[in-house]
């Protein structure tokens, strides 16, 4: 069982940046493919960006350009570079496996972009 803690969100304005951190109880290095996932109100959670355990990666047309996702195995840790950020990108951010499991789902970090 891996205890997954989101932390880094914040306001922040409209094109600024933040830098999320995902830290692992144990060792992720076995798990191939992770992922950060959003939430914002009213609407379902979705994947923005995911990355194998070799650094491949992946994101959502809304973050491309933007966002940057990455992972340090050797601290049990991953990232979301945030740039540019948008009103639209308002919601709790979420670290999981890809594809997730429910059991992982820890509390977020809020992120709040104003305009």
């Amino acid at each position: 069982q891996v205890q997954l803690v989101e932390s880094g969100g914040g306001l922040v304005q409209a094109g600024g940046s933040l830098r999320l951190s995902c830290a692992a109880s144990r060792s992720i290095f076995s798990i191939n493919r992770m992922g950060w996932y959003r939430q914002a109100p009213g609407k379902q959670r979705e994947l923005v960006a995911r990355i194998t355990r070799g650094g491949i990666t992946d994101y959502a047309d809304s973050v491309k350009g933007r966002f940057a996702i990455s992972r340090d195995n050797a601290k049990n840790t991953m990232y979301l570079q945030m740039d540019s950020l948008k009103p639209e990108d308002t919601a709790v951010y979420y670290c999981n496996t890809h594809p997730y499991l429910p059991q992982y789902w820890g509390r977020g970090t809020q992120v709040t972009v104003s305009s």
